[in-house]
């Protein structure tokens, strides 16, 4: 395993690995986002209270979702990158950070795009959503402090420390709606078990779908990072010169 792990590490191997990664991953994200969507857009019955309005869940939950997950991801590799000084974890969490802020800015105008119908307005300062935009806030800090620094390891400690002291939000985020008396709506469990079954089988495709596509998003970033922090080492040149230039 350690093995293994060791072998991730060198810059060369890790970038071959995520070109040959990405086909599969992308085709997969494809085939289960199409599953998901058609069926929970076009086949799903509607709700007996909402109608057809809750079927912006297929885009809203999956993003919601994948935002705390890929946080937490995030957490993984800066922890990972601080205690034992791998620097291709600090570019994996760099890699996921414009992700994760895309997933929860599309959860934040969905949420509001759902609440205007159900709770009358476009926003309000609810726990859900306001720590919410704290993740988002958190994101673009992240990437921020990424560019703030033209040293790339003290970057990545920069950006680690930020990951790992903004990881206290994410149990905010799950538990605000118990915690506190507000608009938004309580938990569907673990695995939508509150959902109907015509309506959580296409819940659960884009919900696997968005992970699918999370990962091919990090992989193509990744790779363009590792290629643009070695752009010096003699294999990366030879990969530039190859595709014109092109990562």
């Amino acid at each position: 395993m350690w093995k293994w792990l060791h072998q991730l590490a060198k810059p060369e191997r890790l970038y071959q690995l995520c070109g040959r990664l990405v086909p599969w991953f992308a085709l997969l994200a494809l085939a289960t986002l199409l599953t998901g969507w058609i069926w929970g857009f076009g086949f799903a019955p509607a709700d007996y209270q909402q109608g057809n309005s809750y079927r912006i869940i297929y885009i809203h939950v999956p993003a919601a979702m994948w935002s705390m997950g890929i946080y937490a991801a995030m957490a993984v590799a800066a922890f990972t990158g601080l205690i034992w000084q791998i620097k291709m974890a600090d570019l994996a969490a760099a890699a996921m950070a414009p992700v994760g802020a895309t997933f929860t800015f599309i959860a934040l105008v969905t949420g509001s795009a759902w609440g205007k119908p159900m709770w009358g307005t476009w926003w309000i300062w609810d726990a859900r959503l306001t720590s919410e935009l704290v993740l988002l806030f958190l994101y673009m800090g992240v990437i921020a402090l990424w560019h703030a620094f033209d040293d790339r390891r003290l970057a990545g400690r920069a950006a680690s420390i930020l990951i790992l002291v903004g990881v206290v939000n994410l149990p905010i985020i799950h538990y605000s709606v118990q915690w506190w008396n507000t608009l938004h709506q309580g938990s569907s469990g673990m695995l939508q078990q509150a959902i109907a079954p015509s309506m959580r089988t296409p819940l659960r495709w884009s919900i696997l779908g968005c992970l699918l596509l999370f990962i091919t998003l990090t992989l193509m970033r990744l790779r363009n990072l590792i290629l643009f922090t070695e752009r010096h080492r003699p294999w990366a040149i030879a990969v530039a010169t190859k595709t014109g230039g092109q990562p």
